[in-house]
C-alpha cells in the first residue's frame, strides 16, 4: 500500500511539474517590442504606416524622435530618429510579418509600387518554405529585410 502510494504520488508530483515547466516555457519570454534606429524617422514611419498597414500608437516621449507602431495584441515596433547613415543588411537577418491573405498584401505592395521578392530576389512571386508557408521579401526606408507570410500559427 506504502509503495503505490509513493508511486501515485510521484507520477501526480512529475505530472505537475511537467505541465509547470511547459506553462513557463511558453510564458517565459515574448516579444515585447523591437527598436529601430532609423534614417529619416517621417520616412520610415510612412513606410510601416502605409505599406505594412501597421497602426501608429501613442509614445511616452512626445519628442518628434519616436514613432511606436502595433505589431500584435502584445508586441510593438519602435522607430527612433538618429541613424548616422543606411546600411546594407543581408536577407538572412530580417523581420517577419504574417498576414491573413498573401496574395492581397503582394497586390497591395503592387499598387504602391513597393520592391518584393522571394528569397533570390530574382523573382516577385511567393516562395513556399519546408513547412508549406508562403513567403515574399522586401526593404523598409533603411534597408532593414523584412519576410512576409501567410503562416497560420
Amino acid at each position: 500500500m506504502i509503495r503505490k502510494t509513493v508511486v501515485l504520488n510521484l507520477f501526480f508530483l512529475f505530472t505537475f511539474c511537467g505541465i509547470a515547466l511547459n506553462a513557463f516555457a511558453q510564458d517565459a519570454v515574448k516579444t515585447d517590442h523591437i527598436a529601430l534606429y532609423v534614417k529619416d524617422l517621417a520616412k520610415s514611419a510612412a513606410f510601416y504606416k502605409n505599406v505594412m498597414e501597421l497602426k501608429e500608437i501613442p509614445e511616452p516621449f512626445h519628442d518628434g524622435k519616436h514613432v511606436w507602431l502595433r505589431t500584435g495584441e502584445h508586441s510593438q515596433l519602435h522607430l527612433i530618429q538618429g541613424a548616422a547613415e543606411i546600411t546594407q543588411h543581408d536577407i538572412n537577418s530580417h523581420f517577419a510579418y504574417s498576414v491573413n491573405n498573401l496574395q492581397d498584401f503582394t497586390k497591395h505592395l503592387d499598387e504602391m509600387h513597393v520592391k518584393y521578392g522571394n528569397w533570390k530576389q530574382d523573382s516577385k512571386s511567393p516562395q513556399l518554405r519546408p513547412d508549406g508557408v508562403k513567403q515574399v521579401y522586401l526593404q523598409d526606408p533603411d534597408n532593414v529585410w523584412i519576410e512576409v507570410n501567410d503562416d497560420k500559427f
